[in-house]
């Protein structure tokens, strides 16, 4: 799987938040995942939320091609999180 994006935004996110999109292929890689739609602007989004070293997080994705282009990557939201849970922890 390919994935690509922005290195301004990638910097900028390692900067404020101290995540990397280097990270986003663990959110592919088979382990527990909600995938949700999440449209912005007519463009066709994803939210991947996962849990990585005990910690939820989410990344924003769009098809480009055949990649994934990685948009933002963050903590998970507190929805985000319960939906995980009401999907996994039963």
């Amino acid at each position: 799987m390919e994935f690509e994006w922005d290195e301004r935004k990638r910097a900028q996110i390692i900067n404020e938040r101290a995540l990397d999109f280097v990270s986003a292929h663990r959110f592919f890689d088979r382990r527990p995942a909600i995938h949700q739609p999440s449209l912005r602007n007519n463009e066709e989004r994803w939210k991947t939320t996962a849990q990585l070293e005990g910690t939820f997080f989410t990344v924003v994705w769009t098809w480009r091609g055949e990649a994934i282009r990685v948009i933002s990557i963050r903590r998970a939201h507190a929805q985000e999180i319960r939906k995980f849970r009401e999907t996994y922890d039963r």
